[in-house]
């Protein structure tokens, strides 16, 4: 079983719900990557996306792709960040998912990416414009690292794509809540609860949400049906005005979630 796995696995066999915050490297500078990892490791969140920033997301809502204008603006590359969370790999006790873009491991070196993310608590990696047709351009070295190459699933994937991708998806399978980009919503579909069932039916990886997740009351709904969540936005806009408290009040949702 992947590092990745086991860490959610353990998390929702005590009772609680994942809760996987994403920050954006280099946002504040990288200076700050260290604090804010730790910290949020404190609260006792599953894992931490971290995401590079990119010149051309194609995912990204406003408040993530000015996160990562500032990453960018500050001199951010995925070599910086790697060489900033070896500094104190040593330290952490939750496994990192990397969220970032097929050309700059390309760029990297996808064997040397491999080795050196290892070594620098990288445990999952998400490469939101790599189709899973692709994935053999990097799948050989992550599993030689045991890095989890983490699939999305989204909402008009298809039920045979559904099944390809749930299949292939290691670590947990990262369900898309949204048909558009990533930002606050207020509401979603109605009909998310059979989907996720549906997704959840192919696989015992575990299913988490996100995209749009921005409160309390949305980690709750969706923990109920699924084995946690990843909240992206509202957790970028929160680091910004330095508002811990409203970081821990959403990840204090995850735990209320798992006994309702």
């Amino acid at each position: 079983m992947s590092q990745l796995k086991d860490a959610i696995l353990s998390v929702t066999a005590r009772g609680d719900k994942a809760f996987i915050p994403y920050i954006m490297a280099g946002d504040g500078g990288l200076e700050k990557l260290k604090p804010t990892i730790l910290k949020l490791q404190q609260l006792g969140v599953a894992a931490i996306e971290v995401g590079i920033p990119f010149t051309d997301p194609v995912a990204d809502g406003p408040t993530i792709e000015r996160a990562g204008e500032r990453a960018l603006a500050n001199g951010t590359t995925l070599r910086k960040v790697v060489e900033t969370l070896t500094s104190f790999a040593d330290e952490l006790t939750v496994p990192l998912v990397a969220m970032t873009y097929l050309n700059p491991i390309l760029a990297y070196g996808v064997e040397q990416f491999a080795a050196d993310a290892k070594g620098a608590g990288i445990r999952g990696l998400i490469i939101p414009d790599m189709p899973l047709e692709e994935s053999e351009t990097v799948q050989p070295a992550l599993s030689d690292a045991g890095i989890s190459l983490v699939q999305l699933v989204s909402l008009t994937s298809t039920p045979e794509r559904m099944e390809r991708l749930t299949k292939a998806s290691e670590g947990f399978i990262y369900a898309v809540t949204v048909n558009g980009i990533t930002g606050a919503r207020s509401s979603f579909a109605n009909e998310l609860e059979e989907h996720f069932k549906r997704i959840q039916s192919y696989t015992d990886t575990p299913v988490l949400a996100g995209f749009g997740i921005s409160t309390p009351h949305h980690v709750t709904d969706f923990s109920s049906f699924c084995s946690g969540v990843v909240v992206g936005s509202k957790i970028v806009d929160s680091l910004v005005n330095e508002d811990w408290a409203a970081i821990e009040e959403l990840v204090s949702a995850s735990k209320v979630a798992a006994v309702k």
